[in-house]
């Protein structure tokens, strides 16, 4: 079975990974010219995404960039700790939780995809996709086409396939605006290997260190979303914009963000709507284009890689594509919406993180059904085969 991925970001790439472990023929397609989509903001992958790199034997791409994260500290709006603990499966070093730069995790999955020879290419943006009985066809803005017997549309939030095929299918604003930077010469100590997580008064915050000693930091505020289209704003009218809500606090915040020597940015916080379809005939949505949450949560690229994991096992299993597409829905579907729905809660103001249970804390324990959804070597739960 021949398949086109169009998006080769960290879903694309990595559904191609899977894919072609289950024995499929794939190819990317990448608008981008390279690999360095974003290259300042960082993000983290959760256990369950490290979790499902491992499945996809692609731990070591992942872990060559970035650092480990093994704690979670909270602090309130008076920068008091109210508790620190351990951070998923921390005991695990291969499911430590890992903070990256997107650009990096993008270079090292598509050099993980081009060693196992996936072809891989750059430059061409999709225009069109032709939905037939015997197979989709993409077109792209180089005059070139090619054809495959299911085409994956794996390009973001802003996906071409999903404004091709389902129109009526669009994001929306959640109500924050989340700013991203770093800071080399933070005078905030940070604990080895700890996210620490502020709640301020008019924002969200949380930051680290890398073991070389940058501080990585985000911001979450409420606002109207910027105008679409815009140019993007400079760093020093960011950080302005930032500050005062930051100083309304006594937290380490506006001393993280004040001396930031690196490019600040900001994005609007976007979620796909609950029952958005994901696929038609033979083309099929995954990562932020099937179901794109506010970042509130930090799972957007850990549901992107468990996406990958599940669709290959279903097409693995089930190729007959209708009946791997539903089953890969059935599986997803419940669990990244869930996702979306706890997010946007936070982001919204309508829900905040619970405190932890008082006394000592316990190792995180994963969820079940996900380690038998996640594992290579069964089917599907529920699933014939």
């Amino acid at each position: 079975m021949r398949v086109l991925v169009i998006g080769g970001g960290i879903a694309g790439t990595a559904t191609a990974l899977g894919l072609h472990k289950a024995g499929l023929d794939v190819a990317v397609c990448e608008a981008h010219p390279d690999t360095a989509e974003d290259l300042g903001a960082f993000l983290t992958l959760a256990s369950n995404g490290m979790r499902a790199l491992a499945e996809l034997d692609a731990t070591a791409a992942a872990t060559a960039v970035g650092f480990p994260l093994t704690s979670l500290r909270l602090l309130d709006s008076e920068g008091a700790e109210i508790t620190h603990v351990p951070l998923g499966e921390s005991d695990d070093p291969a499911l430590r939780y890992r903070c990256l730069r997107r650009g990096e995790l993008n270079a090292a999955l598509q050099g993980e995809a081009v060693r196992r020879g996936i072809r891989l290419r750059h430059g061409t943006r999709l225009v069109a996709v032709t939905d037939g009985p015997d197979g989709a066809t993409a077109r792209f803005a180089d005059g070139t086409t090619a054809t495959a017997d299911l085409l994956i549309g794996a390009d973001g939030l802003h996906s071409t396939v999903r404004r091709l095929l389902l129109p009526e299918a669009r994001p929306r604003y959640a109500g924050q605006r989340v700013y991203y930077g770093h800071t080399g010469t933070a005078p905030v100590p940070a604990p080895d290997g700890a996210i620490t997580m502020v709640r301020g008064s008019a924002t969200a915050f949380g930051y680290t260190a890398s073991p070389a000693g940058r501080t990585y930091w985000f911001a979450r505020a409420g606002g109207d979303p910027l105008p679409a289209g815009a140019p993007a704003a400079p760093s020093a009218g960011l950080r302005a914009q930032l500050l005062p809500l930051l100083r309304a606090d006594a937290t380490p915040a506006a001393g993280l963000v004040e001396p930031a020597d690196g490019a600040i940015m900001v994005i609007n916080a976007m979620e796909m709507p609950l029952g958005t379809p994901w696929h038609t005939g033979r083309v099929l949505l995954v990562g932020d284009a099937a179901h794109a949450a506010s970042p509130a949560t930090g799972q957007g690229a850990s549901m992107a890689l468990e996406d990958a994991v599940v669709l290959a096992k279903a097409l693995r299993d089930l190729p007959d594509p209708e009946r791997a597409f539903a089953a890969y829905e059935r599986h997803r579907r419940p669990r990244v919406e869930h996702n979306i729905t706890v997010s946007g809660g936070l982001s919204r103001g309508t829900r905040t993180p619970s405190r932890p249970a008082p006394g000592p804390p316990r190792p995180a324990e994963p969820d079940e059904r996900l380690l038998r959804q996640l594992a290579w070597n069964s089917p599907l739960p529920g699933e014939p085969h």
